[in-house]
């Protein structure tokens, strides 16, 4: 088990008083009261270039008829809400972009962002009708950073949809999949999604528990 030495901060909403919540023998993993993020102590992050040798790992092939079917779970419902010809960015896109092509195959144009493998900081200087974060925010090391940034680029009435899987209270962590990736570093309750909703003024909709759409208000 990793010996902690201090006690973090919550790193979604700074709560500086976050409890012990379960420990193995690589990581012990906080609890915050305030917004119900449960997260990896910052002593046992991976560096950056052992995040990449992780990712280089995955496979996540334009062609797989899985892997499409995988991001359908995004892409159905924000295509049901969203207008004609919409302009849309994909966070975390990966080494294959294949959402960015599953929607301007729908029609509707899309720029993407991943840390690793798309780097152009140009698309925060652009407003969007719609984002869509997939199988990523739980990788985040400054969860809330990102996701206001995300939500600063969202015209009035656009949507941020999530695809990350919940932390739900009737779940078994210890024998949870999501926490054996040590590339995942935070993990979201609906009362998190809950939180970031209040935060941002947004109507949230928990479509399943892994897919989570917010809409921004149309006044902002």
């Amino acid at each position: 088990m990793l010996n902690t030495t201090t006690s973090p901060p919550c790193p979604l909403c700074s709560n500086p008083k976050s409890s012990h919540y379960y420990s193995d023998q690589f990581r012990e993993y906080r609890h915050c009261p305030v917004c119900d993020l449960v997260f990896a102590h910052p002593e046992s992050h991976l560096s950056r270039d052992e995040e990449f040798k992780r990712y280089e790992f995955h496979e996540n092939n334009l062609e797989d008829p899985r892997y499409r079917s995988f991001l359908q779970k995004m892409s159905d419902p924000m295509l049901h809400r969203i207008p004609a010809k919409s302009r849309g960015l994909d966070f975390g896109s990966g080494p294959g972009p294949l959402l960015k092509l599953m929607f301007e195959e729908q029609g509707h144009p899309m720029s993407h962002y991943d840390s690793f493998y798309a780097l152009g900081q140009e698309v925060f200087n652009e407003q969007y009708a719609f984002i869509t974060a997939t199988e990523v925010v739980e990788h985040l090391h400054k969860p809330l950073v990102e996701l206001d940034r995300l939500w600063s680029c969202l015209h009035p009435g656009g949507y941020l949809g999530i695809m990350t899987s919940l932390h739900l209270p009737e779940s078994n962590f210890r024998t949870w999949h999501y926490i054996k990736d040590e590339t995942h570093v935070v993990f979201f309750a609906p009362q998190t999604m809950g939180w970031l909703a209040k935060r941002w003024g947004a109507s949230l909709e928990i479509i399943s528990d892994s897919v989570i759409i917010f809409q921004k208000g149309s006044q902002e």
